[in-house]
């Protein structure tokens, strides 16, 4: 099975094929979503995701730490984005800081305890402190809004000095979320293409040799799960924009067990593409499936069930088997080449 160490150097370009394509799909998705019966404003909800996705993957699939409770943090910028617009003021830059550094800021506090854990013994403790944001967010009525939500948050408008762009429509609001997405895939793609990329899969490779090459680990665990967490904020700020609302379902075990069978389905393991995939593949699979079945999340479970059974590296994975495969009568490639 290819794995993320199978990257060729070319790979460090700032920008590659993938980016134009994905590029390409986005910016003309509200031309063509309408006509195979879609909608609009799923396309807002695929580019959120698909930041929280890419930044969950810099510390599942690059750094091999297993987070469960990934959607408090999400959560955590909703909540501060909402709370900063209804106290501080209608700022979009504001909100959506104040939604990075309170995500990161909670990281820090979760990460600093968890970091020096591995295993079964870190995914627990992500689980348990996901479980105490959630049930913070509900029983905080006073902050939070309880069960019923922060509701009526507005959509400010994008200030850029000399231009403001209002986002109330959610046309705007898709092509302001597809610019932040490209911004992050940026950040991302160099992030795991520097050393400190190679030194995040040295320790998903195996933590006891990366100590004693003599890299500081739950160091650069720390730093991994804090980068994770606020791009897990930026994109819940977003979310909070989009829904005009922030509630504590996001934060719930169920919501951060979805993000990791995204990324596992699209193949998040082995290519820095697999969680966009898995995304489209879940938000469409909900749309499609769910028109036809209300047991439409039956039918995905047990996709994802025969993904990790008979297809463990995903759909990232098939595509580059099928792209890697041999023509007729080819000499085939040693082994040695596979990163080539």
């Amino acid at each position: 099975m290819p794995t993320l160490s199978d990257i060729s150097p070319r790979s460090a370009a700032w920008v590659t094929p993938p980016m134009l394509v994905l590029g390409f799909v986005m910016l003309s998705a509200p031309l063509w979503l309408g006509a195979v019966g879609l909608y609009q404003y799923l396309g807002i909800e695929i580019a959120i995701w698909m930041i929280y996705a890419l930044g969950f993957n810099l510390l599942f699939g690059y750094t091999g730490l297993h987070s469960f409770g990934h959607g408090a943090y999400l959560g955590v910028g909703g909540y501060a984005f909402g709370l900063f617009q209804h106290h501080v003021g209608s700022s979009l830059w504001g909100g959506l800081a104040a939604a990075i550094l309170a995500a990161g800021l909670a990281g820090v506090l979760v990460g600093a305890a968890v970091s020096h854990r591995r295993g079964i013994y870190f995914a627990l403790l992500t689980i348990a402190f996901g479980q105490v944001f959630w049930f913070s967010s509900i029983k905080l009525h006073w902050l939070t809004g309880g069960e019923d939500g922060l509701l009526n948050i507005p959509r400010p408008p994008l200030d850029l000095v000399f231009l403001e762009v209002p986002l109330g429509d959610n046309l705007s609001l898709y092509y302001f979320v597809v610019a932040v997405l490209a911004l992050a895939i940026l950040a991302l793609w160099r992030m795991v293409n520097s050393p400190f990329g190679r030194i995040l899969q040295a320790i998903r490779q195996n933590e006891m040799r990366a100590a004693f090459v003599g890299y500081e680990v739950w160091r650069f665990k720390l730093m991994a799960f804090v980068l994770s967490a606020m791009f897990a904020g930026l994109a819940g700020g977003l979310f909070a924009m989009a829904q005009e609302s922030a509630y504590p379902d996001v934060m719930s075990l169920h919501q951060s067990g979805l993000i990791v069978m995204m990324v596992l389905v699209g193949g998040g393991l082995v290519s820095f593409w697999g969680p966009v995939l898995g995304v489209v593949l879940y938000f469409v699979a909900r749309d499609v499936l769910g028109a036809l079945t209300e047991t439409w999340l039956l039918w995905y479970g047990l996709m994802f069930m025969a993904m990790v059974m008979f297809r463990p590296e995903g759909l990232a994975g098939v595509l580059h088997r099928l792209r890697r495969r041999p023509e007729p009568g080819a000499t085939p490639r040693p082994a040695a080449s596979e990163g080539a």
